[in-house]
């Protein structure tokens, strides 16, 4: 049976993550999981990540039959992955791609542990700051409280062990993360040529 891989990439808000798993979606390539959500659509939801709006009613009872691979609850709002799209995807030996924090990667870790993880981070804690206000989408207080909650995620992804690849997204380099994790999913899969 042909067996795909699962890559779950991971880091904090303004890191850029949405974009290189964009690239890597393309260029590995690689399909997104299917999220589930009960927040309201936006116009970049229809950019790669594949997106099943529902309320929460349909939400809880997804939870209670066990419907879904990892969840957390966000800034007001119930996010998740499906599982079986997942399971159908990795049995026809496709690479399926999650983008997910660090408490739903905890959670795919522990369903299947033989899942690539990457945690991006930024260049430093400065830069970080002012890529979160560069974004110009909230207000100051909005933004010191992601930049707390980015500080305590990347400490959590640092401790939890499930990471295999912690690699930093410099300022204008996409391209290069994204080759770095392409070439880490090859060595990760046996695909990389070992030479004697």
């Amino acid at each position: 049976m042909n067996t795909g891989l699962l890559i779950f990439v991971s880091g904090p808000s303004g890191v850029g993550k949405s974009t290189i798993c964009r690239r890597l979606a393309s260029e590995l390539p690689a399909e997104f999981a299917v999220s589930a959500t009960t927040r309201e659509g936006k116009p970049q939801d229809a950019q790669g990540k594949k997106y099943e709006f529902v309320d929460e009613a349909t939400f809880r009872r997804w939870l209670e039959t066990g419907e879904l691979l990892e969840y957390a609850y966000v800034f007001g709002n119930w996010y998740g992955t499906l599982k079986t799209p997942v399971q159908e995807g990795l049995a026809a030996g496709r690479t399926i791609l999650l983008e997910i924090d660090v408490q739903g990667a905890i959670q795919v870790h522990k369903l299947f542990p033989h899942a690539m993880g990457v945690f991006i981070l930024p260049p430093s804690e400065q830069d970080l700051l002012t890529r979160l206000r560069g974004r110009g989408r909230d207000d100051e207080a909005t933004i010191m409280r992601r930049f707390a909650e980015a500080q305590q995620e990347i400490r959590t992804a640092e401790a939890s062990g499930v990471y295999d690849l912690l690699v930093v997204n410099e300022d204008h380099g996409v391209e290069k993360t994204t080759d770095v994790i392409m070439k880490a999913s090859r060595k990760f899969r046996g695909d990389e040529p070992t030479l004697f």
